[in-house]
Parts: C-alpha cells; sequence; structure tokens
C-alpha cells in the first residue's frame, strides 16, 4: 500500500489562524499518470432529446441527452435517466434485437412544473428500493419553479418564508402496479419537497440512493439516502453571515445527507419526519434526546455532496464539490460534521475568519496532526482547482479489470479527467488525523482502432467525436453496475461507455 500524502504547504509549524490569506496553490503536487490505462468502450446511447423541450426551457447550447446516472434494477434490468424527463431502459432483454433504450416512464410529464434550465434539474436522479422485484416502488428526485399551482414546501430554509420561495427539490415515491412491465404503470407518493430561495437553482438535492450492499435485517436495508447540497447558499443566497451558517445547522437540511425510513409514518408506525416519510432511530440526531436537532439528517456540513456510494464492507463514500479551491472525497459517519462553510478540505475557510468564502486559510498544525480535536470530519482525499472544478462521481471497484482491483474512480466533471485512489489509503486517511489523505492518480482511457492498435483518449475527445465538436464541458458522471463494473457518460453527447478489459491487439499507442 502506497504512504499516505501528507501536503508540504501544510507543514507550517504552529500555524495559527492569524497566518496571512493562502494565495498561492494550495496542493502544488500535481495528479499525474503513473501507467495506470484502461480501455473504454461506446455501450449505449439515449435518444437525442434537444427538441424534447422548448428553447426557454433548457439548457443552452442544448445536449443529445443528459444522461445523469445509470443503474441496474434488483431485478437485473439496467436503467438510465435523461433529465429532460425520461427513464429508459437499456436492458437487451427487455428490448428488440437492435438494443436500443426502450422508454420506461416519462417523468416530466408527470410534473408540469419542472425546471430544466440548469444542467443539474429536470428529473434529477432515481433509486430502485432493494425489493423492487416484489413491490415496484422506486423513488425519483426533480426540480421544479414555483407556480400558482404549487404545493406547499415541508421545508423552507431557516429565517426565510414562503414568499422568498424560489424552486423546490421534490422525491417522489413511484410504485409500479406490474414491476416486472416495460413500460410503467402505476401510482406515485410525494415524500419531501424542500424549497430553494436563491435566485438560480444552483446545487438542488442531486441523488437518492440505497446502500446496495445492506441485506435484510441490517440497520441499513431499505433505508434512503439523498444527497448533501447547500441548496445554491454558496453562490450567494442567504445571509453568509448567519450564525451558525445554514450548512452547520441541525434544525435545517440544508447542507445535510439524509437518511429515512420511505414508508408513511401510518404505514411503519414511526416518527413522522419533515415530509411524508418515516425517521430511522437509529440516525445520530433522532436518539440524541434534543427536539431542536432533526432527526432525518444523517450528516451534515456539506457544500454540495452530489453523489454518494458503498464499498461492499459498508463504507460509505460522499463526492463534494468545492467552492473556488478544494474538492472533496469524504467517508461518511452517522451524525458527522464536515465543516462547510468552516471548512474547505484540510483549510479554514475565509468567510469564519472575517473573510471570503472563495479563500483559505492555514489550519494550526496541532489540528492537521490531530493533537487536538476540532469539531469537524475531514476528507480522505481531495485535490485543489488547477487539477479540476467539480468532482464527480465515485465507486469502489472489485471487477475484472485487473489494474482497478482495490481502488476508488471517481473523475472531474467539468474537466473530464479520471482519478483512482487506492481503496485502503481511503480508508487508512479516515483516522482522525486530517493531515493525511491518500494519493490520487489519473487514469489513462484508450480505445482500440479498427486494425487493433491502441489508441489514448481523453473522455473530451470521445464526446467531441461523438458530438462533432468540442463540447462546452466534458460533464462526466460515473456509474456502476451490479456486476461491479464502470460505466462512464455525459450530459452532452448521451453516450454511455464503459471501462473494460483490455480487448488485446497491437499496443501501439498514437498520440
Amino acid at each position: 500500500m502506497r504512504k499516505l500524502v501528507i501536503f508540504p504547504l501544510l507543514a507550517l509549524g504552529a500555524a495559527t489562524l492569524a497566518h496571512a490569506q493562502i494565495t498561492s496553490n494550495p496542493l502544488p503536487e500535481p495528479i499525474v499518470k503513473k501507467g495506470l490505462a484502461v480501455e473504454v468502450k461506446d455501450v449505449v446511447r439515449l435518444p437525442d432529446t434537444r427538441e424534447a423541450r422548448p428553447a426557454d426551457q433548457d439548457v443552452s447550447p442544448p445536449s443529445w441527452a443528459r444522461v445523469s446516472y445509470m443503474k441496474d434494477a434488483p431485478d437485473g434490468r439496467r436503467f438510465a435517466n435523461d433529465s429532460r424527463g425520461f427513464l429508459y431502459i437499456i436492458d437487451s432483454n427487455n428490448q428488440d434485437s437492435s438494443n436500443q433504450p426502450r422508454l420506461y416512464a416519462n417523468v416530466g410529464a408527470a410534473f408540469p412544473n419542472a425546471n430544466y434550465k440548469r444542467l443539474e434539474s429536470g428529473f434529477i436522479g432515481f433509486a430502485f428500493h432493494p425489493e423492487f422485484a416484489r413491490n415496484g416502488l422506486f423513488y425519483s428526485i426533480h426540480s421544479e419553479y414555483v407556480r400558482e399551482n404549487s404545493r406547499k414546501p415541508d421545508f423552507i430554509p431557516i429565517g426565510y418564508a414562503l414568499k422568498d420561495v424560489t424552486y423546490h427539490n421534490v422525491i417522489t415515491e413511484w410504485h409500479a402496479t406490474n414491476p416486472a412491465a416495460s413500460t410503467f404503470e402505476g401510482t406515485r407518493r410525494e415524500l419531501l419537497r424542500a424549497a430553494h430561495i436563491v435566485e438560480n437553482l444552483t446545487h438542488p438535492m442531486g441523488a437518492v440512493e440505497f446502500n446496495p450492499f445492506a441485506k435484510p435485517g441490517d440497520a441499513d436495508y431499505g433505508l434512503l439516502y439523498t444527497s448533501g447540497s447547500d441548496f445554491g447558499f454558496s453562490n450567494g443566497g442567504g445571509p453568509q453571515s448567519s450564525n451558525p451558517p445554514q450548512t452547520q445547522r441541525t434544525d435545517s437540511i440544508i447542507g445535510a445527507i439524509l437518511r429515512i425510513d420511505p414508508r408513511s409514518p401510518s404505514v411503519s408506525h414511526g416518527q413522522k419526519g419533515l415530509g411524508d416519510y418515516s425517521i430511522p432511530m437509529a440516525n445520530k440526531f433522532a436518539s440524541d434526546g434534543n427536539p431542536a436537532t432533526l432527526g432525518e439528517i444523517y450528516a451534515y456540513g456539506f457544500r454540495n455532496a452530489h453523489r454518494l456510494s458503498w464499498d461492499t464492507d459498508g463504507t460509505m463514500f460522499a463526492s463534494d464539490i468545492g467552492m473556488d479551491n478544494i474538492e472533496e472525497i469524504n467517508i461518511v459517519h452517522n451524525g458527522g460534521n464536515y465543516g462547510w462553510m468552516k471548512r474547505e478540505g484540510l483549510f479554514v475557510n475565509g468567510r469564519s475568519v472575517g473573510g471570503a468564502l472563495k479563500e483559505l486559510y492555514p489550519q494550526p498544525a496541532e489540528i492537521l496532526d490531530g493533537k487536538n480535536k476540532d469539531e469537524f470530519l475531514y476528507p480522505v482525499a481531495i485535490y485543489d482547482h488547477d487539477e479540476g472544478r467539480s468532482v464527480t462521481d465515485g465507486f469502489a471497484y472489485h471487477g475484472k479489470i485487473a489494474a482497478l482491483n482495490g481502488k476508488f474512480i471517481f473523475g472531474d466533471i467539468q474537466r473530464g479527467r479520471i482519478f483512482a485512489a487506492d481503496l485502503a489509503a481511503l480508508k487508512k486517511a479516515d483516522d482522525g488525523i486530517p493531515r493525511t489523505v491518500a494519493p490520487i492518480e489519473e487514469v489513462q482511457l484508450y480505445v482500440r482502432d479498427a486494425g487493433g492498435k491502441r489508441v489514448d483518449v481523453s473522455f473530451t475527445d470521445l464526446i467531441e467525436k461523438t458530438m462533432g465538436g468540442k463540447p462546452p464541458r466534458a460533464d462526466l458522471h460515473i456509474s456502476r453496475g451490479r456486476d461491479g463494473e464502470i460505466f462512464i457518460h455525459s450530459r452532452q453527447d448521451g453516450m454511455i461507455r464503459a471501462l473494460v478489459p483490455d480487448s488485446g491487439g497491437a499496443t501501439t499507442a498514437k498520440k
């Protein structure tokens, strides 16, 4: 196992918060390619939906299909969403011989108020109940404009009123009458409606997830998680000087990952949450004896922990998008506080010392070394903005590609770079000593040409070839099948690609 990284910039001796703002590169050690290369192959392209929404309801320029997630249902079928409002089956067992995607549900048709104006908007995410094959339940999250016919939200940010609300994040439970059918027919029930109060729909709730490795009888089985979103407060919304900051409150879901029992309290006979769901009493804030805390909070203090995943041993990971400086991979613990808006990566955020959110200040060495403990949990891997701009999905890998086994595979949304970190190093870094984080390396993608020669490519190269032009940004997202294999896709070109074992042939790389 590689040694954990100790960043030289952080070795500041008895540093105190009186030190000046960090204005140079906060993490000067570059992420490089160290020979880890993986073949990539096209799998399937979702339909072109550029005409599905009027121009004034879509992002500009419009992309082919906005693929945010590819997921396998517990019954083995494979699904993918286009955030313009469509859920597709892409498993060949339920399609014709051409293996083309088939529309399973027109989710957008059910929500006339849906907002599609940002890339992370519309029909954002979905998840299947672990017993979907029996109970037919799956869950979606979408964003809406506030209209005259809008329902009253279950949650409004602390200090605001209904008149301040601009958008809604909505979690819906869908009940398929026949779970095995190739087209959805059934009913739906709203679980949670949470309000934005910012002008632009920035950082909506981006994920709903079940722990795929929880088994019947486990405390985590059947519990639904949401992403940890700051609801746009980091981008100019709300009183930045509130004390505590919106993301540091346990009476608010701003910046919090929620864990809920999606059953209505009328069914579970459990404690009611903000919406029509039950609160798992295993959540630390549900059993802390404090009526001011929200029991649905699992962990908090995130800026935009928009993607969640688990390893086979139950370790939970969150990819948290930073502000102007640091991107984070975190291991998530029940009741943990991950620091935003007071911390960014291993640094003190400027807002907490009278500066700006975009500023960084050094930590005292005794905090970094773990000799003195503060109230925060720290990331297990980080990179800064000379390497990328927005961390994307990440997954533990135990599949067919030998070079990736035992690694955590993630990437950067905007630049399309794909990274890897050793799982053992990530877990060792989760030791309460902030200074230690796992090293990161970049994965080189390649394809095989018609003659079998290896051709090194970037993710952006692949999109540019498919689209016939350079995309405005890579918009990389990563998914994992039930077999553990990794897929990469974009909200630009609609193509889902797989990372695969080397197919052989000549090994000369083209530049």
